[in-house]
């Protein structure tokens, strides 16, 4: 009986979507009645439905997502008004509505803060209220369940998060109620709330995926569900409006493994699997998990997963494609990725380093490689390696790494230091100019992410630390692994322009090493668009991989033949 609807519509090469609302036509309607674009809202990030008739959405304004909105429409006319405006440079602003559909939020979070207005959508006023003010290093989630918040927060022991309560009527952070904290090493990685239960997506000290379902009634009756050794992903499915059922259902993948359905019943705890062959999941591929723990020079033990199809001690002669990212506490991406299937049959061994700065292992996880600890995720990279090469997984001679973003930090400072760990790397959109970038406040993400770089302008032991391990400024005459770096002409997030400078400087320092022909080369790739994360069409992926290869023999002796 919903009168609109609202989505968003993507372009290849642009970041930044379009909204339109649809008045929906009457059930029945005439074919000359059609249902009706009645408006067209530009750079549109997040929206949620109030009521049928408001829709409250959050802005694009170049990489910041500063502003909250609410679009009125009624038979009588419509109209747009202002929610909310953040002043913080570093503060992202969107919208999402609870799983009950009761309360929307307008969640303001910076990398190390928090702050939730939220707007009961059973009232007819519709106005925003705070939960808990902004202070320094308290990050803060809300859901909502019987006139209460639960509250996913990082005040748990050792300021991980754990699950607290609060009265709606009553939200400040004196009202907080303790209801679970994870043991030690298992971090919460998400929550839901689904029926009188909350349910947390967690990993544990292992690595492995596992939810935790918390009786909301009777939290101290918490229990844990098991997730297939394989699984490496999950994407929870929102419940539309129509399906309000106290079932939570996710779908669970790995790198080499298609996405499953599954369902979970918190009340019995019946656990299920979607497939409708009724195959196991396991049965896609004969391909091998295993996770592992380097031990840094530190004593650190870093996580790693390998992917592969025969046992670690035959893995001599096979290549390896490594994966890093190491920044912002986010997870090194494993969800399915058809080309990384493909290689696994092709014979390649696969292996993702979690190393610090990454938030695999929870927030101290990140902490630990934050500004003046940058060079620690260098060093769990180098340990990941080694250890690979002692287990007998690949060679120097037949290793590859690959990383996006920011995950080129680690990967750059590792080429400079090591060049012979490695044969052949590919970079997407790769941020290399560390120091340049955290240097120009003018840049788009410069402000913002001082928290996790630091800022060399202001702090002599920033810039000392950045000018140690910083890609671009550490390049030196030597013999560099061959090296494919895909960037994007119109990427603001990281800019063409130091890609080019890191291009050029690593040309010229292989060239004077060698002085003649060399036997490595650097090759870069640009596409068009603005979009950092690459292209999502899987045709369009491969076009954009396979292009160097016309132009450039040498690498595909090198590296891509095997790739092929």
């Amino acid at each position: 009986q919903e009168k609109h609807l609202a989505a968003t519509l993507k372009t290849t090469h642009r970041e930044e979507p379009r909204c339109v609302v649809v008045r929906l036509g009457k059930r029945n309607a005439s074919p000359v009645d059609p249902p009706r674009i009645v408006f067209t809202l530009d750079k549109v990030l997040s929206f949620e439905w109030a009521t049928d008739e408001v829709l409250f959405y959050t802005t694009l304004e170049g990489l910041r997502c500063s502003r909250a909105f609410r679009l009125d429409l009624t038979s009588s006319g419509s109209g747009i008004t202002s929610v909310y405006e953040e002043t913080h440079p570093d503060v992202f602003v969107e919208v999402a509505l609870s799983r009950d559909r009761q309360i929307l939020s307008i969640n303001c979070s910076s990398r190390t803060s928090s702050e939730v207005l939220l707007i009961d959508t059973t009232a007819s006023h519709l106005e925003p209220f705070l939960v808990q003010p902004r202070q320094l290093d308290l990050l803060y989630h809300v859901e909502h369940w019987r006139k209460c918040l639960i509250i996913l927060t990082n005040t748990g022991p050792g300021q991980e998060y754990q699950v607290v309560q609060a009265p709606l009527s009553e939200p400040h952070m004196v009202s907080w109620v303790p209801l679970f904290a994870p043991g030690p090493g298992t971090a919460i990685k998400d929550m839901d709330v689904v029926g009188d239960h909350c349910v947390l997506v967690a990993r544990t000290p292992a690595g492995e995926l596992i939810l935790v379902v918390v009786p909301l009634t009777h939290p101290k009756e918490a229990y844990t569900v098991q997730l297939p050794s394989w699984a490496c992903a999950i994407q929870t499915k929102k419940p539309g409006v129509a399906d309000q059922r106290s079932v939570f259902e996710f779908l669970i993948s790995s790198p080499v493994h298609l996405p499953v359905s599954y369902c979970l019943y918190p009340e019995d705890g019946l656990f299920l699997s979607g497939t409708k062959d009724g195959t196991s999941p396991e049965s896609q591929g004969n391909y091998t998990t295993t996770r592992l723990e380097a031990c840094n020079q530190d004593g650190t033990l870093v996580p790693l997963t390998l992917f592969h199809s025969k046992p670690v001690e035959s893995l001599r002669q096979a290549p390896l494609l490594v994966h890093v990212y190491g920044a912002y506490g986010r997870d090194l991406n494993m969800d399915f990725c058809p080309e990384k299937r493909l290689l696994l049959e092709q014979g390649w061994t696969l292996a993702y380093c979690h190393i610090r700065g990454g938030g695999e292992r929870g927030l101290f996880w990140q902490r630990q490689a934050r500004v003046e600890g940058k060079q620690r995720g260098v060093e769990d990279l180098r340990a990941c390696l080694n250890h690979l090469f002692s287990l007998g997984a690949s060679s120097p001679s037949l290793t590859a790494l690959t990383a996006c973003s920011a995950g080129a930090v680690p990967v750059g400072a590792l080429c400079n230091r090591h060049p012979h760990m490695m044969r052949a790397v590919t970079l997407q959109a790769p941020f290399l100019d560390v120091l340049g970038t955290m240097e120009d406040p003018s840049l788009p993400l410069t402000l913002e992410d001082r928290e996790e770089w630091g800022n060399p302008g202001g702090n002599p032991n920033h810039r000392l630390t950045i000018s140690s391990y910083c890609p671009l400024h550490n390049i030196t005459p030597q013999s560099y692994p061959s090296i494919l770096l895909t960037a994007y002409s119109g990427d603001a997030r990281v800019p063409l322009a130091g890609v080019l400078r890191y291009t050029e400087q690593l040309k010229n320092a292989i060239h004077t090493h060698f002085t003649g022909n060399p036997k490595s080369g650097t090759f870069l790739n640009i596409q068009p668009g603005s979009n950092h994360h690459g292209p999502d069409d899987f045709e369009l992926m491969l076009e954009e991989v396979m292009q160097p290869i016309g132009s450039s023999r040498d690498f595909l002796k090198l590296f891509f033949y095997i790739y092929i």
